[in-house]
């Protein structure tokens, strides 16, 4: 009966009591659950119902009564329309408490995980932190070229000519290499119409060796007319070390097909983590917040005391960010991951390095999991977002690691296994350090460490 006493297109008064795990605000009209993007805690605002479902409603922020003392002013000129940032109104410190909140309470509220310890969240800077960006390429009304994010819920280009979450030493790029594109006038893809020739102006930077590489995604697997443009940006731009063309054919929101050509340079920047030397390609996954992702590496690395006599298993490993670097501290390590790429610059970062007590296998982690032969003192696991296969939960439970330390991108994934990891008293969870990779958003990182009680 209550779901009766709100329609879509009400206009409501409410105050904002929390925030959601997907970073809208939470209010409440006659015990209604009412979702509102671009509010915080302490508000005091008038909403337009815009969807009304069983047991909640979304609204859309239609007038700020009274400003909480969380909210601040965007630092970004487009924050109101960009969808790139959801919290640039929200002071960065509470930011952080939020985050913290939200990690403490799902392990409480999903894997029944009362009285925690959680630590203090690490970060770094909340602005200029993003090594990596991939803009959506479009043209205006007028027939200029747009690059920028979409707009929240949309595919609407909000064109940028700097963003202030990327590496500020991108943001002359994005401006002038949007001006070269304009004067090479190259179609540029619809996604309406399925024509057009360039998709996607890609930036990938080292943060600790200025390197840049720059990538066009394009529906041609060659154009005479970008590689000269290719080389004439290399003698221009000094930090630039390789331009890439990357080859998408196909109608779908993937931003990267499966073939990079180089156009001029190489193919690669090189970043130095944790100590060592990374080969990082346009495709290659790496931690977007290389600062906070090192700090975090060295806390856990500090709970973990290794006394050099560990054997280590990695799942899910990718280019050995983390397997790497911890070799260097063991007696063995084996790093896992099904994707052939990955393991293919695994091997390759391990040989730059000179590490040669380290052994990376392509497959499946809840293929290759249950075959192995040696018995591991530690298994780190950092899966994707929807958590762990059943027969990866069920491999470690008959491995019987010493200690698991999981990293998870998704707080109730993450506490889903957990749960699972935990319910027979064969491990405790010990330690639980939040990370905020991504400043401005919702989404937080977290690193457990799980210990053997049998």
């Amino acid at each position: 009966m209550v779901n009766l006493m709100l329609k879509q297109g009400d206009l409501v008064t409410i105050e904002i009591e929390d925030v959601s795990s997907d970073g809208n605000g939470i209010g409440k009209v006659n015990q209604q659950a009412i979702f509102i993007p671009d509010t915080v805690t302490g508000d005091r605002i008038s909403a337009r119902i815009v969807r009304v479902k069983k047991k909640y409603c979304v609204g859309k922020l239609i007038e700020i009564i009274d400003s909480s003392t969380n909210r601040i002013r965007p630092r970004c000129i487009v924050a109101d329309k960009c969808g790139g940032c959801q919290w640039q109104h929200i002071d960065y410190n509470f930011q952080q408490q939020i985050k913290k909140t939200q990690v403490r309470e799902t392990l409480k509220r999903i894997g029944g995980f009362s009285n925690l310890k959680v630590e203090n969240i690490i970060s770094d800077q909340d602005l200029g932190y993003r090594n990596k960006v991939n803009y959506p390429l479009g043209v205006s009304e007028t027939g200029t070229i747009k690059a920028g994010y979409y707009r929240q819920g949309t595919h609407q280009i909000v064109n940028l000519n700097q963003c202030p979450i990327q590496d500020e030493r991108l943001n002359p790029l994005l401006r002038e290499i949007k001006q070269d594109l304009q004067k090479l006038k190259i179609p540029i893809y619809d996604e309406t119409t399925r024509k057009g020739v360039l998709r996607h102006l890609c930036f990938r930077i080292g943060k600790n060796t200025g390197e840049v590489l720059i990538t066009l995604v394009s529906t041609e697997d060659s154009n005479a007319v970008i590689e000269q443009q290719a080389r004439q940006w290399l003698e221009h731009y000094p930090e630039v070390v390789g331009v890439c063309l990357n080859y998408n054919p196909h109608p779908t929101n993937v931003i990267f097909g499966k073939e990079t050509d180089l156009l001029a340079g190489r193919l690669y920047i090189r970043e130095i983590f944790a100590g060592l030397t990374f080969h990082l390609r346009p495709e290659t996954f790496f931690q977007v917040n290389t600062n906070t992702a090192e700090a975090l590496f060295e806390r856990i690395l500090q709970q973990l005391n290794l006394q050099g006599t560990e054997t280590i298993v990695d799942l899910y490993c990718g280019i050995g960010t983390f397997t790497l670097p911890l070799a260097k501290k063991v007696k063995n390590a084996i790093g896992i991951d099904s994707q052939t790429v990955s393991i293919q610059q695994a091997k390759f970062n391990a040989e730059i390095n000179q590490i040669d007590n380290v052994k990376f296998i392509q497959g499946k982690v809840e293929t290759i999991l249950p075959e192995l032969t040696i018995s591991p003192d530690l298994v780190i696991l950092d899966p994707p977002r929807k958590g762990c296969q059943p027969e990866v939960i069920e491999s470690l439970l008959s491995l019987k690691p010493k200690c698991i330390v999981y990293l998870s991108c998704h707080p109730a994934t993450l506490a889903r296994d957990l749960k699972q990891l935990c319910q027979e008293n064969d491990y405790q969870l010990d330690f639980v350090q939040p990370a905020d990779f991504f400043p401005q958003t919702a989404h937080v990182e977290t690193a457990v460490i799980l210990n053997s009680q049998k």
